[in-house]
């Protein structure tokens, strides 16, 4: 239960501490950027988004178990299904780009309150459950979290 009260409560509020014309330590994210692209990977977790798998079942399930682990993304890590170059945004700022992530998060908690025994398929780790989700999320926000310096 820690990860999803961080994810409900605690997420946004580190955000909103980062200034949001802060560099990136790494990529070429802007800090809305990194909020609009957290938002559609939060927005996969309850089939807003989908996406094929993207590698064959073996390769998965290597990366799955990864993913389960507590060993953190690497800095730089690459999203296949992200360009060299970044989306163009499509909030008209970064306090409208946090607040579609509130409601983004409050979706995906709605959807998992009122399906608790689905899977939904993440294109790089499979099929995941409530709390595998729970986990890539909590990992993949600390991760985005460091990327600005805060931690």
């Amino acid at each position: 239960m820690e990860k999803e009260i961080f994810l409900d409560q605690v997420y946004l509020s580190k955000l909103r501490e980062i200034p949001y014309d802060r560099k990136a330590a790494w990529g070429t994210l802007s800090f809305q950027g990194m909020v609009e692209h957290m938002t559609d990977s939060i927005g996969i977790g309850h089939k807003r988004v989908q996406f094929p798998l993207q590698y064959p079942e073996e390769i998965v399930a290597k990366s799955k178990a990864f993913m389960l682990s507590d060993k953190p993304f690497k800095p730089g890590t690459k999203n296949s299904l992200m360009a060299d170059t970044p989306a163009p945004l499509r909030c008209a700022s970064p306090e409208l780009a946090l607040d579609e992530l509130k409601h983004e998060i409050e979706n995906f908690l709605s959807f998992w309150r009122n399906n608790p025994n689905q899977t939904v398929t993440n294109p790089f780790f499979g099929d995941l459950n409530y709390n595998e989700w729970l986990h890539l999320l909590h990992k993949h926000s600390l991760h985005h979290l460091k990327q600005f310096g805060c931690e």
